[in-house]
């Protein structure tokens, strides 16, 4: 397993972060997964033995469950939770109740609070705004962000689904009250899903934030089981939950191609699209999920991957991004600033 720097905090993660939204399947995430405690524990073991030390989860995750068997499973294995990197979220509705839900100051503290109890941990070492919240002002959120920072709950701050010129307000607004900035971001990115690569991407660079691509697999689409003539997959959670939305069209193109290119190296499909997020610039940790120990081992089995410049050529042409404007223009007219 290899490791990278998160962003500028010093904090080293490794290049694969295990995501725990298979576990619980209560409510809306029964069709994501259903992982008990038992299956939790073994899956934990297992990620642990094989390097990784960076996890995520996050409140909505089966409405609390996750965290709860997160949690459980760090204590029943005896894991030293000072060597794990622990990540959960803020901004889904939690209850009926008006208030269990958005980015304001209320929401983020109760929020915090009760996340800790379910994990049965005094801190949290990366708290993500799970989303947008067009009801609280960013400048109140920012401001209580930084205060659950103060308080010793939060280590650190990230962002997952803002768009670019919302990230760049929030952090605008953290320079200049000095408060806490975000020091990550986690979104939606995969063959099928490049278009963090014309905003988000650029931003984490020129910003130093780490980046931590969700949903690799395109929601399992990328995963090797379906093509033009396997419109559905048994098993699969695709099936029954159609997310992210993709362009299925390009991605059976693409699948075409990374169908082939594993038949060169004899890795499966799964295994090449995982290892092309992997090896793209500014990438930090990529979050992969698993069901079974099985799923894992193979995901885990991607960090070996190695593409070649031909590979990774045939890959990009099949699904590059179109162009858009004004990133074509800034392209033209960056051509008289080349020596």
């Amino acid at each position: 397993m290899k490791y990278n720097f998160l962003g500028n905090t010093g904090v080293v993660a490794s290049e694969i972060c295990f995501g725990t939204m298979t576990f619980g399947g209560k409510g809306y995430w029964e069709a994501i997964g259903k992982v008990q405690q038992k299956e939790v524990n073994d899956l934990m073991k297992t990620v642990v033995e094989s390097g990784i030390n960076f996890i995520d989860t996050a409140n909505v995750y089966s409405y609390g469950e996750s965290e709860k068997m997160l949690g459980q499973s760090i204590i029943d294995l005896g894991l030293n939770r000072s060597e794990l990197v622990i990540a959960t979220k803020v901004r889904g509705r939690m209850s009926e109740s008006k208030n269990y839900v958005g980015l304001s100051r209320y929401h983020i503290f109760q929020s915090v609070d009760e996340s800790l109890q379910r994990l049965q941990m005094d801190h949290i070492d990366i708290l993500y705004v799970h989303g947008v919240d067009p009801k609280t002002p960013i400048e109140e959120t920012m401001r209580a962000l930084n205060d659950i920072v103060l308080t010793g709950k939060v280590r650190y701050i990230a962002v997952c689904n803002w768009p670019a010129w919302m990230v760049m307000k929030g952090l605008g607004i953290a320079e200049k009250h000095g408060w806490n900035k975000f020091v990550g971001m986690q979104y939606f990115y995969s063959l099928a899903g490049r278009d963090i690569e014309r905003e988000i991407l650029p931003l984490a660079a020129d910003q130093n934030l780490a980046m931590m691509p969700w949903s690799p697999l395109a929601g399992g689409f990328l995963g090797g089981k379906y093509s033009r003539n396997a419109a559905k997959a048994e098993g699969s959670r695709r099936d029954t939950f159609d997310f992210p939305p993709i362009n299925k069209e390009k991605a059976y193109d693409i699948i075409d191609v990374i169908t082939e290119v594993g038949k060169q190296h004899n890795i499966t499909v799964a295994e090449v699209a995982l290892a092309w997020v992997r090896l793209q610039k500014g990438i930090t940790s990529t979050i992969i999920g698993a069901k079974t120990i099985e799923q894992l081992h193979a995901n885990i089995k991607s960090t070996e991957v190695q593409l070649t410049e031909e590979d990774l050529k045939k890959i990009d042409e099949v699904s590059a991004l179109p162009r858009e404007y004004p990133g074509w223009m800034v392209e033209r007219q960056s051509a008289d600033r080349q020596l």
